[in-house]
């Protein structure tokens, strides 16, 4: 369907790729991965005509239609979100506006208005609203924002739209570029399971390694100039591509071995006589070889050491009996929670839960109206979120905002994270005013990381964010000695750096003293994706039960309970509460042991316990007593969250 042929393209004396080739067919899923600045957004134009290639050719098949979704911006004028959405063609979004003018008594040109009734039913109009309707509704839009100005809406939401409208176009080419930055857990669900059946090919660009996972048949890596294509989804091609390049990295060295062997024969050799002929045909052997180029030098990774935090106390921090609501919605209601030094926290649960107001008390950025919430010593909080990008002077160049305030951290330093995340050097001079979302995003993680508080709260710091920047907020995240609580949808950001998994579900917290794995595990969720929107287990039916009518009590009769009935019903709850509570108290314990196993471990390290006076016997008893004591209560733990339900 569509075709690249030896196409190459340079900018500035760059080359960007060099005779590259790529077959889509109708049904290929295809992701398009490579460092940034490798080409990608640049071989996305090219598909959509925006630019020219500077050899080789790009056909698409003819009467194939090609939809694509931008990363950053898209287009919206005075239609409703529902028009958006219905908008597959200029035409279609011209007559529809015409036949709603009309019926609204803006129009007396009936012959017109019978003419665009045609119109609409031979462009399927019938059919599109429905579509429209469901499609929206996938990606979270209220009914009542149907019939909104799209301009009304944020710019997320309008990137939704169109995201609308190109599903609901249906094209034999879907392009998309980071079509997850501006989705909500279920929204993204919702898309990724939408994807798994759409009917043509699909071509996108994406940093979310589950998504990849989940939905791409193939890998197209483009780096170095080149371009090649991987069967597989995005963990196959990084195992492929590892492959690869040991195989290349031992074909080049057995031939460079080779090389040199037929090099000394001919070096020792050529000046005799007698060995003169073999010496110079080892000569055109050599010449003869189809040369295999050396092993691409490995990509710098990323190092940076930012300041550690003052070390704060063991109570980081604690809530007691947090009531909050907004309106008459009650989110919280008597909630209690302690998170304790070194916690690394994943607040995963369903949409609408209240991970995101969790997290603003926790900051102390929302005031709690009932209950208390108490700061541990020494604790100084910080808080991520994408309001953060508020608070940067629009005046101040990217390097000028990043200096500001950066304690003891030289400008070297600063100058290298910066790079880390994507901002090179004719990037540090831009004034913030200029910058877009995602590169706002950026420099607010910048600041953070210069100069970190010992007690991080992150919501959703990796949006916005490409591969490498997520590999480097991981890696800076890993050296973090702080307390760090944050929500992210991304599946790996997650499992490499969470160490405890807090569940909120139904105005109630869960606590899991284990990774996000263990997590799964223990609430038997299928899918990676889905333990993260997942919310309270429902209770096994109990058998119906008749009432003295003779009404299904289980089926939803009309129902009374007896005073014994209702006793009974309090007292459960009140055991499942006590069981709950000892759960947390039991989990606490394993925190507190876990933190001691980790200050042992790091004394028996040290050389200087080994030498005289150093108790390494003592300290190593003392150590298999805990972790005794932490096996024995984490089975506890187990039986205590189960008998709770």
């Amino acid at each position: 369907m569509l075709t690249i042929s030896q196409v190459s393209k340079a900018y500035a004396g760059k080359t960007l790729f060099s005779d590259i080739a790529l077959q889509v067919n109708r049904t290929d899923r295809i992701g398009l991965v490579g460092p940034n600045g490798a080409g990608k957004s640049t071989l996305f134009s090219l598909i959509l005509g925006e630019n020219s290639p500077d050899t080789g050719t790009i056909e698409l098949e003819r009467g194939s239609r090609l939809g694509f979704l931008p990363q950053e911006s898209a287009p919206v004028g005075g239609e409703t979100v529902l028009q958006l959405a219905t908008a597959v063609t200029p035409d279609f979004l011209e007559v529809r506006r015409r036949i709603d003018a009309f019926e609204a008594g803006e129009g007396h040109d009936v012959d017109q208005y019978h003419l665009d009734l045609d119109r609409f039913a031979q462009l399927d109009g019938q059919a599109l609203e429905p579509a429209a309707k469901k499609i929206l509704a996938g990606l979270a839009f209220r009914e009542s924002d149907f019939d909104r100005p799209a301009s009304e809406l944020s710019g997320g939401w309008i990137m939704r739209a169109h995201l609308a409208r190109l599903l609901v176009m249906k094209p034999d080419l879907l392009m998309l570029d980071e079509p997850t930055n501006h989705l909500d857990l279920e929204s993204l669900r919702w898309l990724q399971s939408y994807l798994k059946t759409y009917p043509g090919a699909i071509l996108m660009i994406s940093h979310d390694r589950e998504f990849l996972n989940e939905l791409v048949d193939y890998i197209v890596d483009i780096r170095a100039g080149s371009l090649n294509r991987y069967r597989g989804n995005y963990d196959s091609y990084l195992e492929q591509r590892a492959a690869r390049e040991e195989q290349h990295e031992a074909a080049y060295d057995n031939q460079q071995k080779e090389i040199q062997r037929l090099q000394r024969f001919a070096d020792r050799f050529r000046a005799k006589a007698s060995k003169a002929t073999q010496a110079q045909s080892k000569l055109k052997q050599i010449d003869r070889m189809v040369k295999i180029a050396p092993p691409r030098a490995a990509e710098a990774t990323i190092k940076f050491r930012f300041p550690q935090p003052a070390r704060s106390g063991h109570k980081v921090i604690e809530l007691k009996n947090i009531h909050h609501a907004y309106g008459q919605t009650v989110v919280y209601s008597g909630v209690d929670f302690l998170a304790e030094r070194g916690q690394r926290t994943v607040l995963v649960g369903p949409n609408g839960a209240g991970k995101s107001t969790l997290i603003k008390l926790l900051a102390g950025v929302l005031p709690v109206t009932k209950g208390e919430r108490i700061l541990g010593m020494n604790v100084r909080a910080g808080y991520f979120s994408q309001n953060r990008v508020e608070m940067f002077d629009s005046d101040h160049t990217v390097l000028e905002e990043a200096l500001f305030d950066r304690g003891d951290v030289k400008e070297e330093s600063v100058r290298t994270l910066l790079g880390c995340f994507l901002f090179r050097e004719e990037d540090v001079g831009k004034k913030v005013s200029v910058l877009s979302g995602g590169e706002k995003s950026r420099l607010a993680l910048v600041k953070l990381l210069i100069n970190p508080p010992n007690f991080l709260l992150m919501d959703e710091p990796t949006t916005h964010l490409d591969m490498a920047s997520i590999d480097a907020l991981i890696q800076a995240l890993e050296q973090y000695a702080g307390t760090l609580i944050f929500i992210s949808h991304d599946v790996h950001f997650i499992k490499s750096i969470a160490s405890s998994v807090l569940h909120v579900s139904g105005g109630r917290l869960t606590y899991y003293p284990g990774g996000y794995e263990y997590f799964l595990q223990k609430t038997e969720t299928v899918s990676e994706r889905e333990g993260l929107t997942a919310g309270e287990r429902p209770a096994a039916k109990a058998p119906a039960a008749k009432n003295g009518a003779g009404r299904d009590e289980a089926a939803g009769g009309s129902s009374f309970k007896t005073r014994d009935q209702r006793r009974r019903e309090a007292a459960e709850r009140q055991a499942r509460r006590e069981k709950e509570k000892g759960a947390e108290r039991v989990a606490a314990k394993i925190i507190e042991l876990e933190e001691r196993q980790r200050e042992l471990t790091a004394k028996l390290e040290d050389p200087a316990a080994y030498e005289p006076g150093g108790n390494a016997s003592g300290l190593n008893r003392e150590l298999a007593e805990v972790v005794d004591k932490i096996k024995t209560l984490t089975a506890d733990w187990e039986k205590l969250v189960e008998e709770a339900g």
